[in-house]
């Protein structure tokens, strides 16, 4: 997979198959145009479809992680732009329902569609969009002092790129509730307490902590961590005997998965299991025969 400067952020790979996304104008607080997020979209659905991409981690330089939309009305800097431009939105009702469907909410559907582990190192303001993002994400460790909201209603506006359902998952309805109305920015402690994030840290150790859990994550066995995440998300909406049907039919395929075998013999040989052999280049372990079996 390619890496490089885009419109609002650059990537860098690190192993095993970390992808890191930076969000590199600190001059706005990292705030988001169209061109970033369609050029985010794209660079989703790249790590997507790339073998050698199995998690990724999103921070942002400066004081911001990701700082809402830029509403200041300047242009957007088009220089690494990867798409050519389309019209803009808002220019009434039509167009702002269009323009929230097809670009801004199409970047944390990418985020939540991606069967790649995610992680958010929440670096400083994540506001609006960036908030949703966060919360898009499968992990988010923040920094003791990051400011955290949605907080649309100062503007009169909505959390229009889905942030009220990621948060009713959060906290529920009545959290959310109270969260919204409220107008809410907490900082990197308060979102812990309340279960926003998973870890807090002081600000020098956050990117070494978000590697680290990169690392643990990419690390262990991809085909199995993949269907068990969009096994989780579907528990949340499914009923129970939907759930143990897919949870069933995913079993199926993982049980017969080289991670699996490997898993297996491991076990009963007493050592550490070598997950991951195809992606790695490693000779796959023979899948003639499973070392157990469901009853």
């Amino acid at each position: 997979m390619e890496t490089g400067t885009f419109t609002g952020f650059e990537t860098t790979i690190e192993d095993p198959g970390i992808l890191v996304i930076t969000f590199n104008n600190p001059e706005t607080m990292n705030a988001s145009t169209a061109p970033m997020k369609r050029d985010l979209v794209e660079t989703l659905t790249q790590a997507q479809m790339h073998d050698d991409i199995r998690v990724l981690v999103f921070t942002g330089q400066g004081r911001a992680f990701w700082a809402g939309d830029d509403l200041s009305g300047r242009s957007p800097d088009r220089s690494n732009a990867t798409l050519p431009p389309i019209p803009g939105g808002h220019r009434d009702p039509a167009s702002t329902y269009n323009g929230l469907r097809v670009i801004s909410q199409t970047v944390n559907t990418a985020v939540r569609n991606l069967d790649k582990l995610t992680i958010a190192a929440i670096n400083g303001f994540a506001i609006q969009t960036g908030f949703s993002l966060a919360l898009a994400c499968d992990f988010r460790l923040a920094t003791h002092t990051a400011k955290m909201g949605s907080a649309t209603l100062r503007f009169g506006l909505l959390p229009d790129e889905g942030g009220h359902y990621l948060l009713v998952q959060q906290l529920g309805v009545a959290g959310a509730m109270d969260f919204m109305m409220r107008k809410r920015i907490v900082s990197g402690s308060e979102a812990h307490r309340l279960g926003l994030v998973h870890e807090v840290t002081d600000d020098e150790h956050l990117l070494p902590a978000a590697m680290d859990l990169a690392r643990e994550l990419a690390n262990g066995p991809q085909a199995a961590m993949r269907m068990l995440k969009r096994s989780i998300y579907l528990a949340a909406e499914q009923t129970w005997a939907h759930s143990l049907e897919d949870i069933a039919a995913r079993t199926a395929v993982t049980d017969h998965h080289p991670d699996a075998i490997e898993g297996g013999r491991s076990f009963l040989e007493k050592r550490e299991p070598q997950f991951n052999a195809a992606l790695d280049g490693r000779p796959i372990p023979d899948t003639s025969d499973i070392p157990w079996g469901h009853e």
